[in-house]
């Protein structure tokens, strides 16, 4: 069977489509890094810099925290591959900047906490598909949280997405794409 008659992509759902704000609050995720929908800088893809993408959201009225999670349904394998988890921005902040560092603890954002993606690092772990396996879409899913959340950098993706199925108040979506160079 040729690689267009294979599935391109895990066909799992992504995160925010488990979790449901209980709140009515208007949320947007931006970054100069990509228009919406538009290719990533090469900078950002772990073929290259590796560098986190910066990000800019509206701010959420009574957000205590902010979660980000970046996630490739395009990956070819049974479930999305997590790029980045990051929790407990502070509820007053409105940006990340690029290149965050590796690591659990960011001091520089307020004490929020990054956990391990699937490459098994703690941190951002930007854009690789598989050269020839053609576009790959990320999405960077934003949720302004209620409370702070009590996890540390172990957290699976699940425990995290059970707490934010009860503690957000609004989330968005920007998309991205990138492709591997020679595809």
């Amino acid at each position: 069977m040729s690689h267009a008659q294979t599935p391109n992509h895990s066909g799992a759902a992504i995160t925010l489509q488990k979790v449901h704000p209980f709140g009515e609050a208007s949320l947007v995720l931006t970054t100069t890094a990509a228009s919406p929908g538009g290719r990533l800088a090469d900078r950002h893809s772990a073929y290259h810099d590796n560098l986190s993408p910066p990000l800019v959201w509206t701010p959420v009225a009574d957000a205590a925290a902010y979660a980000i999670i970046v996630e490739d349904p395009d990956a070819p394998r049974d479930r999305p591959f997590i790029h980045w988890l990051i929790w407990n921005i502070p509820g007053e902040a409105t940006s990340l900047p690029e290149g965050l560092p590796q690591g659990a603890s960011l001091g520089l954002v307020g004490g929020a906490t990054q956990g391990r993606n699937d490459s098994g690092a703690v941190g951002y772990f930007g854009p690789r598909p598989p050269v020839g396996h053609g576009v790959h879409h990320y999405h960077f899913q934003i949720f302004a949280l209620a409370e702070r959340l009590p996890f540390g950098p172990e957290t699976q993706l699940s425990d995290l997405v059970n707490a934010l199925k009860g503690d957000s108040l609004a989330s968005a979506d920007l998309i991205v794409t990138y492709e591997a160079a020679g595809a």
